[in-house]
Order: C-alpha cells, then sequence, then structure tokens
C-alpha cells in the first residue's frame, strides 16, 4: 500500500540541520536560461528558452558560437520553448543527445541530436530524429525534463496539457501521455523501444506502453539521486500548494495524485481511486511570503561542499527563494533574491551545482555561506508534550511569544489555523476529533516547525 506523507508550510528556520547557501555569479548574459546539464566533461551547456543551446567553460565564459541552434522550429513564449537536454550515457562515442521542445504547433518533441564529427564545441542542426511528437490542447503546462536513468533508459516528464484544473483529466487517463512520466529506449532504430518494466506495457491493464508513472501537473523538474537510487520530482501546484515528490527509480506505476490531490489537499476528486492507490509528496509548502512555483533541482552530491551532502536544493519561482530539504523533510529557505527568478538547476561532471535565473539571464554557482538572518532556535530544542495528548498539548522551548499554532489533519482539513500559544505553552486541542495530525508552530511569517501529533 502507498503511503500518504505529508510535510506542510515548514518554512523552517526551526531546523537544526540546516546549511547555509551562497550564490557565487559564475556567468551571466543569456537568453532565458532553463536547463543547465554537462556532457561528462568540464563544460556547462545551458539550455535558452529560445531554441539556442549555449556552452559555458569553466572560467565562466560562454563560447561565441552555439551549441546548436533550433529556434525555427521552437515556439518560444510564455512557457513554450526548448525546455530540455540530456545527454545519451554513450555520448562521447556516439555523439548523441536529446532535446524536448514545443515545436510550431505548439506540440510537445523530443528528438536526437549528433554533435558535429569534426567540432565538439557545434552540434548538427540538420541531424534531428524526432522520437516523440504529443499533440496538446492548451499553451501552458509543457513540462520539459528529460534525463538518463541509471539503466540507461531515457525518462522524459509532461504537463498535463494545460489550463486550469487539468479539464481533460490528462494526468490520471493512463491512455494520454500528458501528465506522466514516460521511460523509453532509445537505442532503436526506429523511434525507440519500450524498456522491460514498463507497468502498463504488454499486458492488458490499460495504460499506454511509455507510461512509467502519472498524475502529475506540470513537474519542473525532476532528477535522480543515484547515491539513494531515488528520483526527486518537484511538481508546480494549482493555486495553493507546491509539492516534492521522492521515490525509488525502480518503483514503476507510481500515481501522484494529480487532479484529485493539489499537494495532500483534495483538489477535484470525481472518479478517483482511493487514497491508498497514490503516493503523496514528502514535503509541501504554500503559498505564504509570494511564493508560487517550485523550481526543482537536485540532492548536493559534489565534494567541495561536505555540509551540503544528502541535501535537496531547490527554489521557488516568485519568492526567488533558494530552499534547501532535509533528511527529516524540513524545508529551509533562504533570503529572496532580487531580480532573479529562478529557472533550473544543473550539475556539473564532478557533481557541484549551479543554478540559472531565466529573468536576469545569469547562472550562479551554490556554495555554502550565509542562507540568511532568520536560522534561530534549534529544533531539538522544541518540545512537544503529551503526545499523543487529549483537551491540551504543551510545547516548550519557544522563544517568540507571539508564536501560533495550525493543527491540520492527515487528509489536509484544517483543524486550528493560527491558533494561539498561551504564555505557560498551552494550546488548546478541546474538541478536536481523535486521530493523526500535524501540528505547525509558526514564528513570524515563514519561521515554522512541524511534527506530528496524536489526539486520543
Amino acid at each position: 500500500m502507498k503511503k500518504l506523507l505529508f510535510t506542510l508550510g515548514i518554512f523552517s528556520s526551526l531546523i537544526a540541520n540546516c546549511q547555509s547557501i551562497n550564490l557565487v555569479e559564475f556567468a551571466s548574459g543569456l537568453t532565458s536560461p532553463v536547463e543547465i546539464t554537462n556532457a561528462n566533461d568540464t563544460r556547462l551547456f545551458v539550455v535558452q528558452q529560445d531554441g539556442i543551446i549555449k556552452i559555458i567553460q569553466p572560467n565562466g565564459t560562454i563560447n561565441s558560437a552555439d551549441f546548436i541552434n533550433i529556434s525555427s522550429k521552437v515556439l518560444y513564449g510564455g512557457e513554450r520553448g526548448l525546455l530540455g537536454l540530456a545527454f545519451h550515457p554513450q555520448y562521447t562515442t556516439n555523439g548523441y543527445f536529446f532535446v524536448y521542445y514545443n515545436n510550431t504547433a505548439g506540440n510537445i518533441i523530443v528528438a536526437r541530436y549528433s554533435v558535429s564529427s569534426t567540432n565538439p564545441d557545434v552540434a548538427d542542426p540538420n541531424s534531428e530524429k524526432i522520437l516523440l511528437n504529443i499533440p496538446k490542447p492548451f499553451d501552458n503546462h509543457n513540462g520539459g525534463s528529460i534525463h538518463f536513468a541509471p539503466d540507461g533508459n531515457l525518462w522524459v516528464v509532461t504537463g498535463d496539457g494545460g489550463s486550469s484544473g487539468d479539464p481533460q483529466n490528462n494526468s490520471q487517463n493512463k491512455n494520454s501521455l500528458l501528465g506522466k512520466m514516460l521511460r523509453i529506449d532509445v537505442n532503436a532504430t526506429g523511434p525507440y523501444n519500450i524498456p522491460p518494466g514498463n507497468p502498463f506495457a504488454g499486458t492488458s491493464v490499460d495504460g499506454l506502453d511509455e507510461i512509467w508513472s502519472y498524475g502529475l501537473r506540470n513537474a519542473w523538474k525532476f532528477s535522480f539521486d543515484t547515491t539513494t537510487g531515488n528520483v526527486m520530482i518537484a511538481d508546480v501546484g494549482q493555486g495553493a500548494i507546491e509539492e516534492i515528490n521522492r521515490m525509488p527509480i525502480t518503483q514503476a506505476g507510481i500515481n501522484y495524485g494529480w487532479r484529485c490531490y493539489e499537494g495532500n489537499n483534495a483538489y477535484n476528486t470525481a472518479g478517483c481511486g482511493t487514497m491508498a492507490s497514490m503516493t503523496f509528496p514528502v514535503a509541501v509548502y504554500n503559498h505564504s511570503g509570494g511564493r508560487c512555483s517550485i523550481t526543482g533541482g537536485y540532492v548536493y552530491r559534489g565534494a567541495q561542499y561536505p555540509s551540503l551532502q544528502g541535501k535537496y536544493i531547490f527554489a521557488d519561482y516568485c519568492s526567488t527563494q533558494i530552499g534547501v530539504l532535509n533528511a527529516d523533510n524540513s524545508i529551509v529557505w533562504g533570503p529572496a533574491s532580487t531580480g532573479n527568478n529562478f529557472s533550473t538547476f544543473g550539475q556539473n561532471s564532478q557533481k557541484e551545482l549551479f543554478v540559472a535565473a531565466v529573468t536576469s539571464g545569469k547562472i550562479f554557482k551554490i556554495t555554502t555561506g550565509t542562507l540568511g538572518t532568520e536560522e534561530t532556535t534549534a529544533s531539538n530544542s522544541i518540545y512537544i508534550h503529551p503526545n499523543p495528548a487529549s483537551e491540551k498539548v504543551f510545547i516548550e522551548g519557544l522563544t517568540d511569544l507571539r508564536s501560533t499554532a495550525d493543527l491540520i489533519s492527515t487528509e489536509g482539513k484544517i483543524a486550528l489555523d493560527k491558533a494561539k500559544i498561551e504564555n505557560d505553552g498551552s494550546l488548546d486541542i478541546t474538541g478536536i476529533p481523535p486521530g493523526v495530525y500535524y501540528l505547525i508552530i509558526k514564528s513570524g511569517e515563514i519561521k515554522s516547525y512541524s511534527q506530528k501529533l496524536i489526539i486520543k
């Protein structure tokens, strides 16, 4: 049975194991950068939404010549454009790389290209081999992240097709390629093969062969953490909740819940399966503090900053903040970065992290530094008792007398909203039905601490 995991509103600076983030400008002058990756050498490749891929040298210098320019094929504007890039695991010998873009009709295209046989810094724009051509009903929610998994198969995440609320129910429809994670074998003479293990392939079960998992709204972006064998998927919410999903790379057939649920909250459950049939995010956050849209990143596995090891680094596009997901699924937010709407993260060949700002056209290297002025009390100094509780629960260790508490059920229903914590640290829970809840203690606008509470 799939589990419902819940971490709501943890805009935490009360978390002991947080690690500060510093951004060091690495390159500038790019146009709408939306992807950063490497070809297992010292170069960084930056995808521009306008249909051009640029190369950045290790010193931050941008090559004057484009790696490739397919702007004539690309519909650029809004959420559409050239969105994804992945190099074949045997790129050094076969020269193949794969891109994800909207063509001039607005369709999603996944295509293979080849590097020049004489110049490793230039690709052949006439070498296109189209693998997927997926029509879309609306112009938004295009997905666009592609990566090769450790088994050599290409994973492709698509948006739900657009509009609001997934009106065509594409994400839950296993006979649509929209709102899905697709898994294909690109080592084929035809467009692609279906890898063994795809959950709906070669059986009488309803579903398209290419689908690996479903129930995604507009994942932006996903990445693999090969150290733990997990895939990390950041899915943009409808209007209230942003989510982070973490599941084993080997687990097929997962239903991430959209349009039935936005994060952990019921959205439109008409015709939906049970909650037990869905996999819920390991962490979510709401839109307070100017947040509105998650930009997925990577679990840090570089060598330069050991204190970042194992932490998932991501961002919110609107608040211009970098977030850190700790091992306990708590979130720490950094300060806003004026003028930098973060659109994508990427790794170099040494697994050091970079982040791009689509508005400023800059690339920053992620280092350790000062996260902000909001780091305060450690979470292990907060003590909640009794647990299980009835009538009253006591919260010890708070220093901010303005602290309030929210109490939310595992179904996402609010039992208490901004409830007053008395001077003696007590919180009145009289009359709240027995069950499992999440107690979220807030101090100021973005500081909070969350813990499971059982009410008997």
